[in-house]
């Protein structure tokens, strides 16, 4: 990070009876669905895997050295199993090769883009874990549950992690100066994550104040977790020095979360957030010893949850659900062989949605042999699960698959295939919803 940032935040109901959704000219929609709480365990495995790949890559994740590439493959490869559409944005800085990652979620209205982001390098001094593993960790599980739960918003949600931030924002100026000026124009909001863990941490949100038009919306919207959980929040003028400095300059509105940098924590601060005052808020800014045991553990749960309270509020109404097919048949699946369960979808026009849903619930004792496959009426299959799980049993829960080629009327199979010996289940049942 190269300044600090903050944060606030506003309840759902409150947003949709008094304030402007971003992006919208009504004030009469319906209340968003509450957010999903954010699990702190996930996010610190996030955490945990950048600590590991700066110790595996000369102790930093710093732009042009081989722990920022790590750093992105990894987020890469999280987003893509959950179902994103993600891409890598090239640039150059300082003689090195820097990437921007950005994950589009499938669904929304692509005229109005709500986006967040945060950024993944490091400085070359030290792992920077709170600075900005804290940050994009967060942004990360966020961006994971909203696949989970198959989050299906009026607005398009677009996610970005930067390259070269602590060179000078590189990565972030580079992506907006490049965006045509009709993709611009399609971003309605954007919401930056830097230093969200750190140890002796304040509560800051972003001000509104001298920031473009409808930043005041978002403001609310990231001091609406705090305000519900009872902590108190401060304002802080952001200016131009963080990754939301080129979406301001671009006239989209912004705003952003902070738990402190090497500024001092007052006696004041210090009394209302249980903190030690005339200390800095993060001792290791910047240096070697900004590591995993740098991360004050209940801030980085706060702000994750505060993250996901804001992007669910200000991305607006869930489109209601499409009809939902079920097969609850029992089909046997032996071992060493391929079963099929069909399901014959009628009544839908058009084609599949872009986020289609698969329930899926089939006891086997061991998952690992599983290969399973949704195979749409044209023949094409989408994989969903590939021997994974090790020796844990039985395949339950709910998959998302970008089917939106797919012609939605005709017969859809869930194809299992048991790939080694010694273990036997069924397709106890599975179900589509559009």
């Amino acid at each position: 990070m190269r300044t600090r940032t903050l944060l606030a935040t506003l309840t759902a109901t409150a947003l949709a009876a008094g304030g402007l959704l971003i992006g919208s000219t009504a004030t009469a929609l319906p209340a968003p669905l509450a957010a999903p709480d954010i699990p702190l365990a996930n996010v610190q495995a996030h955490v945990n895997a950048l600590q590991n790949i700066a110790t595996n890559n000369g102790g930093n994740r710093a732009h042009g050295r081989p722990g920022y590439r790590a750093s992105v493959d990894y987020l890469q490869a999280q987003l893509n199993a959950a179902g994103y559409t993600t891409s890598l944005q090239q640039f150059t800085s300082s003689g090195a090769t820097g990437w921007n990652l950005i994950a589009d979620w499938p669904g929304g209205n692509a005229d109005n883009v709500l986006m967040s982001g945060a950024h993944l390098d490091s400085v070359s001094a030290g792992p920077g874990i709170n600075d900005n593993g804290t940050g994009s960790s967060g942004l990360l599980e966020v961006a994971l549950t909203v696949a989970r739960t198959n989050f299906q918003p009026e607005k398009h949600l677009r996610f970005g992690w930067w390259g070269a931030e602590e060179l000078g924002l590189v990565g972030s100026t580079f992506y907006v100066n490049n965006l045509p000026g009709t993709e611009r124009a399609k971003i309605k909001g954007y919401l930056n994550f830097d230093m969200i863990g750190s140890p002796n941490p304040g509560y800051f949100v972003y001000s509104a104040s001298g920031q473009p038009t409808g930043s005041i919306d978002i403001q609310r919207a990231l001091e609406a977790h705090f305000t519900g959980i009872g902590v108190p929040t401060e304002l802080t003028s952001v200016g131009g020095r963080s990754d939301h400095a080129a979406f301001a300059r671009a006239g989209i509105p912004i705003g952003g979360l902070f738990t402190g940098a090497e500024g001092i924590m007052t006696a004041a601060q210090a009394q209302k957030w249980g903190g030690s005052s005339g200390v800095a808020y993060d001792r290791c800014y910047h240096r070697s010893c900004d590591t995993t045991s740098n991360v004050n553990a209940t801030a980085l749960d706060r702000n994750s949850d505060a993250i996901a309270t804001a992007i669910w509020s200000l991305s607006g109404p869930v489109a209601p659900p499409g009809p939902r097919f079920e097969n609850p048949d029992d089909v046997a699946i032996p071992d060493l062989s391929t079963v099929e369960s069909p399901i014959t979808v009628t009544g839908v026009p058009g084609n599949a949605p872009s986020a289609l849903s698969v329930g899926v619930d089939i006891v086997h004792t061991y998952r690992g042999d599983l290969i399973v496959d949704v195979v749409a009426p044209d023949g094409t299959a989408y994989n969903i699960h590939n021997r994974a799980g090790g020796s844990a049993d039985n395949l339950t829960g709910t998959f998302t698959i970008n089917a939106s080629s797919e012609v939605a009327n005709g017969t859809w199979k869930l194809r299992v295939r048991d790939a080694a010996n010694a273990d036997v289940g069924r397709i106890n049942a599975w179900s589509l919803q559009f």
